[in-house]
């Protein structure tokens, strides 16, 4: 069965899920768009925004590298150095790093990456400017640093975080028209406060999520995080996901029914984390279309040993097949 479609969608957010997502779709389509968070502060990335002041390389390559025709090129741009100076930077990211510097811009970076990559769609940046994931802390200091917030414990079920941009950012002018143009809208799964919160804080999407006339679709993470999403049902992320988007509400979302081997899942629930709670009574009587199918991949997940931080990383992921194929089905 032919799954291809020619309408435009756009993937928002950033890193493993937003990689996960478009891996799968530029099998069915060209007419892709990425638009990435840009508050990224760990690892190599970290390394690299303190030492030269360039915006953060890492969530945007491996979105190009997601989306690249060249089996060689996105090996290499993946490549970890494994001792000297670079010991941990993906050459990915120091090119991008030289490219920003040579050109003075980052959009025009990431616009050179993708001839390069021979890019199958294109990776758009969802603000250029320097910015800061803040959690804001009443009565205390505020917490400062994606990496940071994305991975400490804080008291859920007191309050949800409150989180802003620091400086306040605008949307990239092609952010934004990506968004107002797009036939449908898709927020991959990712680390919900460290990743997707960023990208849809920064002044600009609101508006544009308002004015599009796409569908919106959320893939609702597999499982939860241990001092952040503890219990967490599909419909709280989901709601999660719909504060951080104001005024616009999701019109579908994806989740998983499906548990993975015991090995993994034993593993995890030492660890504190859980496959996300199906409530479907919830569900049933939710304003969005809840639509859930077996989603988890059975291949094994190696992590970089060379990346700093890839071992705080999800061994349970999206099967990026299985995911393609039903957003394209619903997308028809």
């Amino acid at each position: 069965m032919d799954l291809s479609v020619n309408k435009n969608i756009v993937v928002i957010g950033g890193g493993t899920g937003s990689f996960t997502v478009l891996s799968g779709l530029k099998k069915y389509t060209s007419n892709l768009t990425a638009i990435v968070n840009m508050a990224d502060d760990g690892g190599s990335t970290g390394q690299l925004r303190d030492e030269l002041g360039v915006l953060p390389p890492g969530d945007v390559r491996q979105c190009l590298v997601a989306l690249s025709s060249s089996p060689k090129l996105r090996d290499l741009f993946n490549y970890r150095f494994t001792g000297g100076s670079f010991e941990g930077h993906a050459f990915g990211n120091l090119f991008l790093t030289a490219l920003e510097k040579m050109t003075g811009s980052f959009a025009e970076a990431v616009d050179i990456a993708d001839e390069v990559l021979r890019v199958k769609g294109r990776v758009v940046p969802i603000t250029l400017e320097n910015v800061q994931l803040v959690m804001k802390k009443p009565g205390s200091q505020d917490i400062v640093g994606e990496y940071k917030i994305g991975n400490m414990a804080f008291k859920i079920n007191e309050q949800r975080p409150i989180l802003e941009l620091s400086p306040r950012a605008d949307i990239n002018p092609d952010a934004r028209q990506a968004i107002i143009d797009a036939d449908f809208i898709v927020i991959a799964p990712g680390n919900l406060y460290g990743s997707l919160a960023p990208a849809l804080l920064v002044d600009g999407v609101e508006d544009a999520l308002l004015q599009t006339r796409a569908k919106v679709l959320y893939v609702c993470n597999l499982v939860t995080k241990p001092g952040q999403t503890d219990n967490f049902s599909v419909n709280d992320f989901a709601g999660e996901i719909e504060r951080f988007m104001k005024g616009r509400r999701l019109d579908i979302v994806l989740y998983n029914t499906k548990a993975p081997e015991k090995r993994l899942l034993n593993k995890y629930q030492t660890d504190h984390e859980y496959l996300v709670r199906v409530d479907k009574d919830l569900l049933a009587n939710s304003h969005f279309r809840a639509v859930g199918t077996s989603l988890i991949s059975n291949k094994e997940v190696v992590h970089d040993e060379h990346d700093k931080i890839s071992a705080g990383r999800s061994l349970i992921r999206h099967d990026s097949d299985i995911l393609a194929k039903e957003i394209i089905k619903l997308i028809d």
